[in-house]
């Protein structure tokens, strides 16, 4: 089985692509390994990609393509999932010459949908204790704390991320779209993409990304 798993933020795309590797003994290859690896190894792509990743900013679609491509060459897993990448369409266009090159082929893309107002609900209500000795982690929707604005564990306050703030969720979300449309419309054409409906729980988001691929 080789995988494509696509899905914005608040998805619950980590813990489908987690599950998928364990039960489906898939490879899992991310981008953001790849590129921490480069920038601990200090190899020339990583000396190039440790500022840009520092102020937020993603790596080139060149860089990243030569990343994935290097470890193909040099490992070519059988079995694979691959989660944060390709993200946009040339990097699509890219991993699809690059598998021709290696022989293999795609199964399938899974595409994790979800309104964003839901990503939003999702994210926003995440707290975190501001106690960093601490640092649980809860949500207001999911995972609340027992008291309003205090740390069940230790009681200090609980705080509100910047990165968890509404304007910018929904700048994260702007991006996603702007950057996967092309993406899903090329896999949709060749046959590949799987829409899975997100809003489920994840056991059974699970179970419907197993059906659609059978």
């Amino acid at each position: 089985m080789r995988l494509v798993l696509v899905g914005p933020p608040g998805s619950g795309k980590g813990t489908q692509a987690e599950w998928l590797c364990e039960r489906l003994g898939l490879a899992s290859i991310g981008t953001g390994q790849l590129l921490r690896e480069a920038i601990r190894s200090k190899s020339p792509a990583g000396i190039v990609a440790e500022p840009l990743l520092a102020q937020g900013l993603l790596a080139p679609d060149a860089m990243v393509n030569e990343l994935v491509a290097e470890l193909f060459r040099t490992e070519r897993p059988e079995k694979f999932l691959m989660d944060g990448y390709p993200r946009t369409y040339s990097q699509a266009v890219s991993f699809d010459a690059l598998l021709h090159q290696e022989y293999l082929k795609l199964d399938a893309v899974v595409n994790l949908t979800i309104p964003d107002d839901e990503v939003v609900r999702r994210i926003g209500g995440r707290r975190i204790c501001s106690n960093a000795a601490c640092a649980a982690v809860y949500n207001l929707g999911f995972r609340p704390p027992k008291a309003d604005g205090r740390c069940s564990k230790c009681s200090a306050e609980l705080t509100l991320r910047d990165d968890d703030r509404e304007a910018t969720i929904r700048q994260r979300l702007n991006e996603f779209h702007k950057n996967t449309a092309a993406l899903i419309e090329y896999y949709r054409r060749a046959g590949l993409s799987r829409d899975v409906n997100a809003m489920e729980p994840a056991d059974a988001v699970y179970e419907a990304i197993v059906a659609r691929l059978t």
